[in-house]
Order: structure tokens, then sequence, then C-alpha cells
């Protein structure tokens, strides 16, 4: 087979890509299934944002002060993080350096999942998980109290093209880009990876938490 041809497959693979990464400049961040958000971030809220400002965050190297967004936000329940609620989440000032531009109000209700820096602020950029509770499925928001947590020792790994494959037994395929062309398609919207007692990793599908017979032996 000639360079060209063997070259093909990769061209058309990147691609396929392409749309997967949502981009603003110099941010880029390639999407994550929503149970693996939940698991990668430190804090996961459900509140409405009251009111923002913009705040000084120190200095660069060059002495330049580092400006930051200050979230004020009514927390409403958290799925994720510390013994206290979250008052405040801070983002950077531009979506070319990956800031996340919020709806101020108190209106709109928010799924938001992000990073603590240990003294209870909380920390968001385009790459995490962050959308409106309204336009979750009932089997996310249902997921978000347990679900999810259960499958956090599992690896979700994303099909971008046709042929993909696991390399080990606790990871779930990801297929909804090669499926329906979305990466919130019916996997995102409705499955959870979840650790079986024999020690793989399995799409399982419902709110409810896994029967005992499906972490022994059934397949989702």
């Amino acid at each position: 087979m000639g360079a060209a041809a063997r070259s093909l497959p990769l061209a058309l693979g990147l691609l396929l890509l392409g749309p997967l990464l949502r981009r603003a400049d110099a941010c880029s961040c390639s999407p994550v299934h929503p149970q693996q958000a939940f698991c990668n971030a430190d804090v996961v809220i459900r509140a409405k944002v009251v009111s923002e400002k913009e705040v000084g965050s120190g200095e660069d190297v060059y002495g330049n002060p580092i400006k930051r967004i200050q979230y004020e936000i009514k927390q409403i329940k958290m799925f994720k993080g510390p013994d206290r609620d979250i008052e405040f989440i801070y983002t950077a000032p531009s979506s070319a350096i990956c800031g996340v531009s919020l709806d101020v109000g108190g209106k709109k209700e928010y799924l938001i999942a992000g990073k603590s820096d240990g003294d209870g602020k909380m920390h968001i950029t385009l790459c995490d998980f962050i959308v409106p509770w309204d336009t979750l499925s009932t089997t996310q928001k249902k997921s978000l109290s347990h679900r999810y947590q259960m499958g956090c020792e599992c690896k979700i790994t994303r099909c971008p093209m046709i042929p993909c494959y696991i390399s080990s037994v606790d990871e779930c395929l990801w297929m909804d880009w090669v499926t329906e062309k979305s990466i919130n398609g019916h996997q995102a919207k409705f499955f959870a990876c979840i650790k079986r007692n024999d020690g793989s990793c399995a799409w399982y599908r419902g709110a409810a938490p896994p029967k005992q017979e499906f972490l022994d032996i059934q397949d989702p």
C-alpha cells in the first residue's frame, strides 16, 4: 500500500475529530463523557449565578496583574465536594484562555463541575463540564447522586472513528460520535460505565443502582 493510501485514514480521522474539539483561539479541549467529567472534578454542584465581577489574582512572572472573573453563586445542591457550600466560582476573563461565560441574574440553573484549590474556592474552565440544568436527561440527573461515582474506577474511551478498541477490561467504549455524530448522544444521556465484581467495566443503562446480578454476570 502506498504512503498516500496509508495516510488517508489518518487524515479522515483528524477531519472527523475536528468538531469534537471546543476551540476558542488558544483554548482547546477534548470532550468527555458526563461520568468521566464527574469523576475528574473536585466539585460538582447545581447552582444559579447571582452576580459577577472582575477581581485581581496576583501577578504574572513579568509583574503584570492577573485578572479573574468572580461569579457569586447560590448553590442548590452539591453532588461532590467539600462539606461547606460554594459561594464563589472563578474563571479566566476571556474564552481565549478558557474562561467561562455564565448567565447572571439567578434565573438559569447550571450543573457545574470544576476544581477546588483547597480553601473553598471553585475554579472552572471551558474544558470542564458546565451545562444548563434543564438540558440534562432524567437519567443524568439521577446518576449524579450515586451511579457516576460507582464507575470512577473505570475508564471511558472515546471512539472518534471506526475501528476503535479498548485496551483493558476496565474500559468502556464511548461510541456517540461514530453512531450519532454528537457528543451528547445515547450513551452520554442514558448510560454509565460501571465496574463489575470480576473487575471488568461495562455500560449500564438506568438511573437506579445496578443489580447484584449485573455486577456478577450480566451485560447491560
